[in-house]
């Protein structure tokens, strides 16, 4: 017994000094606890107990791995006599069980309603000495091999402290004595019973302020918590494709290219020619928009953008009510950019539209402010402003007022040039 005590000690004291760097909360604990016990069998006929008896202590230490889960190392000493009317006896009965353990008031969230209670679940196995000391006298202790579980209802007194209760089913393998020590038992598997009841007190060891016992969802770092939100959220930025042709605008070098246009890896259109029209559209323009006679010569390319330009092909689109150009709509000013630049001499008249909704004179007002919002643009791309007016048409009644799509391809800025 003593040999086995040593050991334990000494299993103990290297988990002590095995824990680890945690930082939020302490994990280590010693319990003692007392109260009664019931041996249920094997007795010999005409011994038996009382119902029940307060003679049964233990002593252990826990440490948990976190806040669920651990495991605890405990010794229990119980004494066993006879019962009134039973026949004289005496038996002591020590044992030592390694338990894993399992906070089910964390894993349930108690915390979201108490501060103060909680619930453990205790299981696993260990070794016993059954010693009959009357009326039988024995040589040697009958050792057993025991499988224990229980559960551990806790008050929280503070944050070193805290009372619990515990009922604990106990089962022996390998018992060959009666509780009594007079008879023997020669069954199979569990062969012998008892069940604890017991009150005790957790001491709470380490620096920190709390005990993993009472620490419910772990508390990420203010700091840790910020740069975490700050990284989503530059991914939620750098995923996002404007013009949609599956390249995020972070790899973009073209991020307004025309919707159903082939891109190369960096998001540019392919144009093969250089005449600065994608290949896609290009194709599509040749079949569309040539007149009827007259063909758009090969690699020409400011001649045809002149030719959408000047037929209302390429328009500038808003919302309802809005100066501000559809993110779609960017391409038709890079057009306009980039016949200016390669045609020097060239002007251009901004005529802005509105829909019919609305009060004539504030859509009048309207249609004016879009064509200039749509300059400021060319402004800022480098086209001198000497090189282009702006006016406002007003309402554009040539759509049904009445449909919402309709009315979307009428609130616009054309482009003239001269």
């Amino acid at each position: 017994m003593k040999k086995i005590l040593l050991l334990s000690s000494l299993f103990a004291t290297t988990l002590f000094y095995a824990q680890d760097a945690q930082t939020d909360y302490n994990k280590w604990s010693v319990e003692l606890s007392g109260g009664m016990h019931k041996p249920a069998r094997p007795f010999a006929a005409g011994y038996y107990t009382d119902s029940p008896q307060f003679t049964q202590f233990a002593v252990g230490t826990r440490y948990m791995f976190n806040n669920k889960a651990g495991v605890k190392l405990d010794f229990g000493y119980h004494m066993i006599e006879d019962g009134k009317n039973s026949q004289p006896f005496e038996s002591t009965y020590w044992r030592a069980s390694l338990q894993g353990v399992v906070n089910v008031g964390n894993v349930l969230d108690f915390h979201t309603w108490t501060n103060s209670l909680g619930l453990l679940f205790h299981a696993g196995a260990g070794y016993g000495q059954l010693i009959p000391k009357s009326p039988m006298e024995y040589d040697n202790p009958d050792q057993t091999v025991n499988v224990i579980a229980g559960l551990t209802p806790q008050l929280r007194l503070g944050n070193r402290v805290a009372l619990f209760g515990d009922l604990t089913l106990l089962g022996n393998f390998r018992q060959d004595f009666s509780w009594d020590g007079t008879g023997t038992t020669h069954r199979r598997g569990f062969n012998a019973y008892m069940v604890n009841i017991s009150a005790g007190i957790n001491v709470y060891l380490g620096k920190h302020e709390k005990h993993a016992d009472w620490v419910g969802k772990v508390a990420m770092d203010d700091d840790k918590l910020s740069e975490l939100e700050r990284r989503i959220a530059k991914i939620e930025t750098d995923l996002i494709d404007s013009d949609q042709d599956g390249v995020p605008d972070y790899l973009d070098r073209e991020p307004n290219t025309p919707s159903g246009v082939a891109v190369d890896a960096k998001g540019r259109a392919i144009d093969k020619n250089n005449n600065g029209i994608p290949d896609e559209m290009e194709r599509a323009l040749d079949s569309r928009y040539t007149k009827k006679g007259e063909a758009v010569a090969s690699g020409s390319g400011s001649s045809l953008i002149k030719h959408l330009l000047d037929e209302g092909y390429v328009n500038v689109y808003f919302q309802f009510n809005s100066t501000k150009p559809e993110t779609y709509s960017l391409e038709a000013i890079n057009y306009l950019v980039r016949y200016m630049q390669e045609n020097p001499s060239a002007k251009a008249e901004l005529i802005g539209y509105a829909d019919e909704i609305g009060n004539p004179q504030y859509n009048q007002q309207l249609s004016e402010r879009r064509a200039k919002a749509v300059y400021d643009i060319l402004v800022a791309a480098g086209v001198s402003g000497d090189r282009m007016t702006y006016s406002g048409n007003g309402e554009d009644a040539s759509v049904d007022k009445s449909n919402a799509p309709a009315r979307q391809l009428v609130r616009r800025v054309t482009f003239k040039l001269k």
